[in-house]
């Protein structure tokens, strides 16, 4: 699986690298600003794309537009983007209408190993991984009237759980409850955001896209 990185700070930018490297990732590029990083992971034609969110030459949100600017021309492509900053505007900005193959991490994130490649792995398997500091302040503006008012407070929390990229094991292990009273809430959840049968992950997808579009 083919991935170029783009970070400004060097060391971080090839310790991300040598992590990928270890893992049985290709790291085919490696780019210190947002212009460089965007023509590479369109030239190298990568599968999955990891970058910073600031990023010269401006500083500001450079990797982000970056990112979006990928996604629009290359939608095959996995686009994880990381950043030091709480901010839900960015990873609303990110996903857009399309919720697959997209995530968004604080960049503490990348020192819990596990974590950040299972984030790695979901993205580019076409799934979505929200950090869950994100996440947490995304229900904390949920509009009363959205779809999520249907949901009950438990449904709630394993639809958070799910926009964080967790699997149903995860989450059971997360809320401390069984695998099968996840699979229960999920099948409600699904049911209850009217999203019709299809695929499993397909539909996961597409009911973190519903809690996206349901705050304010």
């Amino acid at each position: 699986m083919r991935v170029v990185i783009g970070e400004d700070d060097v060391l971080l930018r090839e310790g991300i690298g040598r992590l990928l490297d270890d893992a049985g990732f290709d790291v085919v590029a490696l780019a210190g600003d947002a212009d460089d990083f965007l023509r590479k992971a369109v030239a190298h034609k990568v599968d999955v794309a990891i970058v910073d969110v600031r990023m010269p030459p401006g500083w500001t949100d450079d990797g982000l537009r970056a990112a979006v600017e990928l996604r629009r021309r290359r939608p095959e492509t996995a686009v994880l983007v990381l950043s030091q900053y709480y901010e839900p505007r960015f990873a609303l900005d990110l996903i857009g209408e399309r919720a697959e193959g997209v995530g968004y991490l604080l960049k503490e994130r990348v020192g819990d190993l596990d974590a950040f490649l299972e984030a790695v792995h979901r993205v580019a398997g076409g799934g979505s991984v929200l950090d869950p500091e994100v996440v947490g302040r995304m229900l904390g503006r949920r509009s009363p009237d959205s779809p999520l008012a249907l949901l009950t407070a438990r449904e709630r929390e394993v639809l958070a759980a799910m926009a964080e990229g967790k699997s149903n094991q995860g989450v059971a292990k997360t809320l401390c409850v069984t695998e099968a009273a996840v699979e229960k809430h999920v099948t409600r959840i699904f049911n209850k955001l009217g999203l019709s049968p299809t695929a499993a992950e397909h539909r996961r997808v597409h009911a973190v896209l519903t809690f996206l579009r349901s705050i304010t």
